[in-house]
C-alpha cells in the first residue's frame, strides 16, 4: 500500500497514528478501533487481528462482541458468561467441544441455537426438551435418525415438520395422526405406498393431495370421481394418466 495517503489532521490524540495510519491499516471514518461504529471496529479488527484479544474485557459491548471473532479462540472462552448476549453469540461461533457444550444453558435462545448448530449431533439429545421451539427446530434437523421419534409429539408444529420432512419412509407413519395437516401432509408425501394409501381419507384436502404423489395407482382410480376437492381429483387423474394407467 505504497500509494496510500493519510487523511489530513487525522487523530491527533491516537496512539496508532504513527505506525498504523501510516501504514494505511487503519483510518478515521473507515477502520477504526476506537470509534463506536460495529463497521469500522469490525474493518480494523479484520485487518489487525493481533489487536483483537486486548479488547476482549473492552468496556464497550459491541467491540468485545467483534473482537471475539478474531481473537484466538482459546483466549474468547473467557466471554461464555459475558454479561451481553451479543457478545456470547459471537463467542458461540468459535467455541468447539465442551464450552460450546456449555452454552446449551445459555439463557439467550440465539445462543443456544447457534450452539445447536454447531454441537457433535451425539450431544444433541441435551436439547430436545428445550424450552425455545426454534432450539428444538434446529436440534430436529441434525439430530441422528434414530433419535427423531422421541420429537414426534413436540408441541410445536414446525419442530413436527422438520421431523417429517427427515424421518425415513418407514417410520413416518406415526405422524398419520398429527393434529397439523401441514405435518400430515409432509409426511403423507414421502410415505411408503401402502401407508400413502391410507392417508387419502384424511379429512384434510391438503392431506390427501400429498399422499396422491405417494399412493399406489390403484388406490387412486375412486379419487378422480368421488374425492369432493377438484385439486385432488386432477391431481389423481394426472399421476393416472402419466403412469399409463386407463
Amino acid at each position: 500500500m505504497d500509494d496510500y495517503q493519510p487523511p489530513e489532521n487525522p487523530c491527533q490524540q491516537c496512539a496508532l497514528r504513527e505506525t498504523l495510519l501510516s501504514d494505511g491499516r487503519c483510518g478515521p471514518g473507515d477502520a477504526c478501533l476506537f470509534a463506536h461504529s460495529g463497521r469500522q471496529i469490525d474493518r480494523f479488527l479484520r485487518r489487525n487481528r493481533e489487536f483483537a484479544e486486548s479488547c476482549l474485557d473492552d468496556g464497550f459491548w459491541e467491540r468485545r462482541a467483534i473482537a471475539a471473532q478474531y481473537a484466538p479462540v482459546e483466549a474468547v472462552v473467557r466471554l461464555s458468561k459475558d454479561p451481553d448476549e451479543t457478545v456470547r453469540r459471537a463467542v458461540a461461533t468459535r467455541l468447539t467441544g465442551d464450552a460450546l457444550l456449555k452454552l446449551i444453558h445459555d439463557p439467550d435462545r440465539e445462543v443456544r441455537i447457534t450452539a445447536a448448530a454447531r454441537l457433535p449431533a451425539a450431544d444433541l439429545p441435551r436439547l430436545m426438551n428445550d424450552t425455545d421451539y426454534a432450539v428444538r427446530q434446529q436440534v430436529a434437523r441434525r439430530i441422528p435418525h434414530g433419535r427423531l421419534p422421541q420429537m414426534i409429539d413436540d408441541p410445536e408444529p414446525v419442530v413436527r415438520k422438520e421431523i417429517a420432512r427427515r424421518l425415513p419412509a418407514f417410520a413416518l407413519s406415526r405422524m398419520a395422526r398429527d393434529p397439523d395437516p401441514e405435518v400430515r401432509a409432509l409426511a403423507a408425501g414421502r410415505m411408503l405406498p401402502d401407508d400413502a394409501a391410507r392417508m387419502l381419507d384424511d379429512e384434510h384436502w391438503l392431506v390427501r393431495a400429498a399422499a396422491v404423489q405417494q399412493a399406489p395407482l390403484e388406490a387412486l382410480t375412486r379419487l378422480v370421481t368421488s374425492d369432493p376437492e377438484d385439486a385432488v381429483r386432477q391431481l389423481a387423474a394426472e399421476r393416472l394418466t402419466a403412469d399409463g394407467a386407463p
